[in-house]
């Protein structure tokens, strides 16, 4: 539900019109904060990343909010500037995983350990996986999602979570997703991702806890989260089944 009488899509067309008035004006991504805090304050400065990826053309990132062609407004410059889009000169806008191939955005390093047979191949097949059943983490676990934007890839502070969700509480779920071994060195980012939504995106008297997920938890990872509150381990498992369908 929109809280104020216009949607955040429809905003951010606002905000870009009064700092981007022509196709060559760029701006920053703590100017779009500051007009939304003088503008509309109530705007999440989680919500204002996510929406200026979502209208970013050249974003991989926007399949995740299934952004339609008339966002297609902004091309992103780096992680924290944006100019509008010019359909004359830049690239095609992504609309799809094979539009994201061919993007000209930096691609995002892959996992440092090779995965073995009974591991995903990617980070981002694991995710995509748990995001859509994220009730085999916990039963009542549910994704992020708010005025088209969802807890997939979530913007926090230049970084993306893998994954942002809602428990039965209501309280916010940080997890974050490592295709093999998960060591103690994922602690520092997982809580670096909490204290930000904590800090920015989170409502007041929502709490903010965080999950681990690797193929098999390390010693050291399982020493370090004894005395970290908050912070839960797990470790995922693949069944795979043959059916057989003609001789």
């Amino acid at each position: 539900m929109a809280i104020y009488d216009k949607p955040v899509r429809l905003l951010v067309h606002e905000m870009v019109a009064a700092l981007a008035p022509h196709t060559g004006k760029q701006f920053s991504k703590e100017q779009a904060i500051d007009w939304f805090a003088a503008h509309y304050p109530k705007i999440k400065e989680g919500t204002i990343a996510a929406h200026l990826i979502r209208f970013s053309t050249n974003a991989p990132s926007r399949l995740h909010y299934n952004a339609k062609s008339d966002e297609d407004l902004l091309f992103q410059l780096d992680g924290s500037n944006f100019r509008r889009y010019d359909p004359s000169n830049d690239p095609a806008p992504i609309h799809s995983k094979s539009d994201a191939q061919t993007s000209t955005q930096p691609a995002v390093p892959a996992e440092e350990d090779s995965a073995g047979p009974s591991e995903f191949a990617y980070e981002s097949d694991l995710r995509d996986f748990l995001a859509k059943n994220p009730y085999l983490i916990e039963p009542s676990l549910h994704l992020y999602q708010e005025e088209g934007i969802t807890g997939i890839e979530f913007p926090a502070g230049g970084r993306f979570i893998d994954i942002l969700a809602l428990d039965e509480q209501k309280n916010l779920v940080v997890v974050e997703l490592k295709v093999s071994r998960g060591y103690d060195r994922v602690v520092g980012q997982l809580l670096r991702y909490m204290g930000w939504i904590e800090k920015n995106h989170a409502e007041p008297g929502q709490s903010v806890r965080g999950i681990i997920i690797a193929r098999e938890i390390s010693d050291d990872l399982r020493l370090a989260c004894s005395r970290v509150a908050g912070v839960s381990l797990y470790e995922y498992e693949l069944s795979v089944r043959v059916k057989k369908v003609i001789d």
